[in-house]
C-alpha cells in the first residue's frame, strides 16, 4: 500500500526536497530513456520488416505530437519536437509511476509540476524575445496600455494553473488507489482495478493537457505572424 503523505526530506541550503520525488524523477527519466533506445533498436532493426505493435503504438505518438508541432509551432518551431516528444513520454510515465505499488508519480508532488510549468513559461519569454524582439514584449501592452496588468496576471497564472491541474489529478488518483487498497478485500479487488484503469485513463489525458496548453502557450512566441 501507498504511504500517503509521508516524504523522505533531504535539507540542503536551498530548502527542503523531497528525497522520494527525486528517487522517482531519476527512475522516470530512465524509463523514457530506455524505452526510447529499444524502440529505436527495434526501429531500426525492423525497419524493412512489419512492424510491431509497440512500434505502432510509438509511431502514432510521435506522428501525432510532430502534427501538432508542426501546425502550431510553424516552421520556427520545428527544433522543440524533440522536447515536446520529451515532455510528453516524461509526463506519461510519470503519471503511471505512482500506480504501482512501492512507487510515486514524481507529478504528484507540486515541486515537479511547478518545475515544468516554469520551464515551459521561461521558455515561452525566453524564444519570445529571441524571435519576435520588442515586438513580442510590446502585447504585453495590448490593446491598450492599462491592460499591462491583466496581461501580466495571466502570465503569472499559467504556470499555476498548469502545475495545480497535472499535480491535483495525479496526487487524488494516487490516495484514492491507497485508500481502496486499505478498505476493500483482497478477495474482491474489483473496484481497485477499476480505478486503477481510470486513474491510467487520467494519466494519458494529463499528459496530452498539459502538453498541448504547453504548445499553445510556445506559438505565440515561435510562431510567425502569418502562420496564426
Amino acid at each position: 500500500m501507498h504511504e500517503v503523505g509521508v516524504h523522505k526530506t533531504i535539507v540542503t541550503l536551498i530548502g527542503v526536497i523531497n528525497a522520494d520525488t527525486v528517487e522517482m524523477t531519476w527512475i522516470t527519466m530512465a524509463i523514457v530513456l530506455a524505452f526510447a533506445i529499444l524502440a529505436a533498436r527495434v526501429y531500426v532493426r525492423k525497419a524493412d520488416e512489419a512492424p510491431s505493435y509497440i512500434q505502432c503504438g510509438l509511431e502514432m505518438v510521435v506522428e501525432w505530437l510532430d502534427s501538432q508541432v508542426g501546425e502550431t509551432l510553424g516552421r520556427r518551431g520545428n527544433f522543440l519536437k524533440p522536447f515536446i516528444v520529451s515532455l510528453f513520454l516524461f509526463l506519461l510515465v510519470g503519471n503511471w509511476l505512482g500506480l504501482i505499488p512501492g512507487f510515486k508519480s514524481p507529478t504528484s508532488d507540486l515541486n515537479t509540476t511547478l518545475g515544468l510549468a516554469l520551464l515551459v513559461i521561461v521558455m515561452v519569454h525566453v524564444l519570445g524575445v529571441y524571435f519576435k524582439g520588442t515586438k513580442y514584449i510590446k502585447h504585453f501592452f495590448q490593446p491598450y496600455f492599462p491592460f499591462v496588468i491583466i496581461n501580466i496576471i495571466e502570465e503569472v497564472a499559467k504556470p499555476i494553473t498548469l502545475a495545480f491541474r497535472l499535480f491535483g489529478n495525479i496526487m487524488v488518483g494516487e490516495v484514492l488507489i491507497a485508500v481502496l487498497v486499505a478498505l476493500i478485500p483482497h478477495w474482491f479487488p474489483v473496484p481497485s482495478v477499476v480505478w486503477l484503469g481510470f486513474s491510467m485513463f487520467i494519466g494519458v489525458i494529463q499528459a496530452i493537457v498539459f502538453t498541448m496548453l504547453s504548445i499553445a502557450y510556445l506559438a505565440n512566441a515561435v510562431a510567425e505572424d502569418d502562420e496564426h
